[in-house]
Parts: C-alpha cells; structure tokens; sequence
C-alpha cells in the first residue's frame, strides 16, 4: 500500500485502516478469528486500527489488544471516548473526569502504555470544549496519548476548537473522523476544506454506506431483515435507486461496486484513510482485494453525475444530529403567555 500523512502529524497511516467495531458481541464473537483478522490486515499492510469502548462495552479492545502483542510498535492505534459505558450519568461526555476514567480502562484492555489517536467519539454540548481540550493536552503531555482528535463534529465546532487551542495554549484536534461514501457527500462542502485548512487527517467511517454499497442490497431483492429493521437507510428508495445506478456504473467499468465505493472515498485529497469494518476473513480478503483500484477522472465524472458534489442522499441512521435538530425548544420561539 502507499502510504498517507495523517494530516500533518507526520504520522504514516495506509489509506484503508481497519475497523474493530465487528470485533466481539456486535458481530463477531470468535476472538481467535477476530485476531486472525488483524493480523491478516497487518500482513496485507494496513497499519491504523481503530476501535472504541462502545463497540461491545469494551470487548472490541479487548480483542485487538490481544491481538498486537508483540506487534504494537507497527501499529497505529486509535481509540475513542464519550459514547455511554454504564447505565450511571457520570460514565459518559467529554469531561475531565470520565475522559481521565476512560483512557485508562482502554489502555488496560489494550494491553498498552499508550495510544497513537485518542477521539472523542461525538461531541458533547453539555461540555466547554475547553474543558476537553485541557485533559487531553495533559493526557499528551504524560504520555498516554500521542495525538487527540474528533468524530462526526460539524464545521463550525472544528473551527471553534481550533480556535479555543491556539487561544489557551492546548493540543488541537489533529485528526476528524465523519461518514463519508457515495450516498453521503455532505462534508465535502465544509468538513472536508476545514480540516485541509487546519492541517488536520481524516479517518472517513462507512465508505460503503453501512452496507448498501456492497452489492448485496438491490432494489426490489431479499435483503436481511433484522439489519432492515435496525437500519432504515437499507429501506430508503432514493438510496436504493441511486445505488441501481451505481452498480450500473460499476459493471460497466469492471468494477465491483464495493471496491469502486472505497476507491471513491480515498480518492478526495484531504482524506487520509477510510475505515473498513470486516466481521469475517472472507470480508477482509474480499475488500483487500480492491486495495489497488485507482478510479480515473471519467469514471469520478459520472459518480458527481450520480450524486453531486456536497450532497447526501438521505442520511445514515448512526450519523450525529446536533440538539439543535433534536430539540424542537431549539428552534422555536416561546409563545407569550398573552398570545392568542
């Protein structure tokens, strides 16, 4: 693989990294298969894996700690925080005390004495940013973390950290990790320049759209009922149309869809890797398998030409709504007890 800059870390990441979130009871609960997985990546050149607490309360950690030993100092580890561990209110956000908390029960279950990229998993509005800044600046200081980064912010909130770092004298986000595939272009139009601006990688999660850029979801064919239920975007007609032009595309190119959807994803200059989530070998040697495909300038035409530039169609069921689309009370004003 030919390796990327993380932004401008200096930090050397292969441009498909592996993702552990299918690692344990959220997916697969072999570990023994889970670690033959990592290492068959490793092997194969990727050199970034990402995972977090959240993804089967910890076990996924678990997992790829296991699975680094004796192989750690190859490896460019990310991690994350803010997603809920616990049924208690105090185990969750982006604070001092369950940022402090948290690392240190990640680096246990990794089985290390540091991680390459800690990410706060979604941004927490009921914390200052300032606030999450300073803990992570001195978790770098001490040397548990080596380099701090964001998940799913939207642009205004990467400027404003930015901002608040330089300002207060504190590590800056150097890495954002937001959706990004086909079906969903939106942070083309300001995710994306920002953090070109600020010198910062991306690290895009669901190149294949959670899956509808397999090939395996077709409009008007069987597709697996329990992900339909928990997914409302494989239900999404104009998604599903979109992809029946795409894997027109695809065919016509001698492409598979999913290689051409994760080409198209490394493909933007400012993004650094995207995360594949194998649950299975055959998965991993399935997408390996495109790792070379390079899509040229005609065949990125007729994608722009399928979906434009800066749009999404439709919207993934994980992705972050800020409260101020959440919360009604946000947007509307109060009535005057007066009012008719």
């Amino acid at each position: 693989m030919r390796y990327r800059t993380l932004g401008r870390t200096g930090i050397r990441v292969s441009p498909y990294a592996l993702g552990a979130m299918m690692f344990g009871a959220m997916g697969n609960p072999d570990h023994e298969e889970s670690i033959r997985i990592v290492h068959q990546a490793l092997d194969a050149g990727i050199n970034i894996i990402d995972t977090a607490p959240a993804y089967s309360d910890g076990e996924s950690e678990e997992i790829v700690g296991k699975a680094l030993k004796g192989r750690r100092d190859n490896v460019v580890l990310a991690t994350k925080v803010r997603r809920v561990m616990a049924d208690t209110s105090v185990q969750c956000g982006n604070s001092r005390r369950w940022i402090t908390e948290s690392v240190d029960k990640s680096l246990r279950r990794l089985q290390t004495d540091y991680i390459d990229l800690y990410q706060i998993h979604r941004p927490d509005p009921d914390t200052d940013i300032e606030e999450t800044l300073s803990v992570l600046s001195d978790l770098v200081r001490n040397g548990k973390i080596r380099a701090i980064g964001s998940s799913t912010m939207p642009a205004s909130d990467m400027v404003e950290a930015q901002w608040v770092a330089d300002r207060r004298g504190l590590q800056r986000f150097r890495c954002e990790q937001p959706p990004y595939s086909i079906l969903n272009r939106g942070i083309e139009t300001e995710v994306l320049p920002v953090a070109q601006r600020y010198g910062m990688g991306i690290l895009v999660w669901s190149p294949l759209a959670q899956g509808l850029l397999t090939g395996r979801a077709r409009k008007g064919g069987q597709t697996d009922l329990r992900r339909a239920a928990f997914f409302k975007h494989l239900s999404d007609e104009r998604r599903l149309d979109t992809v029946e032009q795409l894997t027109m595309l695809a065919e016509e190119s001698g492409l598979g869809l999913r290689h051409m959807a994760i080409a198209f994803a490394i493909a933007h200059p400012g993004v650094s890797s995207a995360i594949i989530g194998p649950r299975t070998m055959d998965h991993l040697e399935d997408l390996l398998a495109g790792a070379d495909v390079t899509l040229a300038d005609d065949i990125l035409d007729r994608i722009d030409d399928i979906v434009a530039p800066g749009t999404d169609i439709g919207t993934l069921d994980m992705a972050y709504r800020p409260p101020a689309l959440l919360e009604p009370t946000l947007r509307r004003r109060p009535r005057s007890s007066a009012a008719s």
